[in-house]
């Protein structure tokens, strides 16, 4: 699949895609004999997993050594999955803020109703 074609599928620019190969996010891909980048389904995994995880706000850094530790084979299973463990337990903290700040909000917007609603009540007995 040509790079144009994964740029659209997943709906990153031709240059994100460069970028992600030139600084390891995913792993180096096959060229075609005239030198042309040619994306097989694995290389679309890893497209879709970093896309996701970036998608998320998981670090480059974490990301690339993920995808290095990958490369270097089963013994680092465990150095990998450490990795995602700590993303994991970073993102839930993020997770649980952004919801106590939605809470937060969702209190703000009913007080608004509440004064709305006066106000309309208000207004319509006059």
């Amino acid at each position: 699949m040509l790079i144009a074609e994964v740029s659209e599928r997943y709906d990153l620019t031709q240059d994100t895609l460069r970028y992600y190969e030139r600084v390891g996010l995913i792993p180096r891909v096959n060229r075609n004999k005239s030198g042309i980048r040619d994306y097989n389904e694995e290389d679309c995994r890893w497209v879709e997993f970093i896309k996701c995880m970036r998608g998320v706000g998981l670090p480059i850094e974490s990301l690339i050594e993920y995808v290095k530790l990958f490369q270097q084979g089963d013994d680092t299973v465990e150095a990998r999955q450490q990795i995602l463990q700590e993303q994991r337990e970073t993102l839930a903290a993020r997770m649980e803020e952004m919801n106590a700040v939605l809470n937060r909000l969702d209190d703000k917007i009913a007080r608004y109703d509440q004064t709305i609603g006066r106000r309309e009540r208000t207004l319509n007995r006059s």
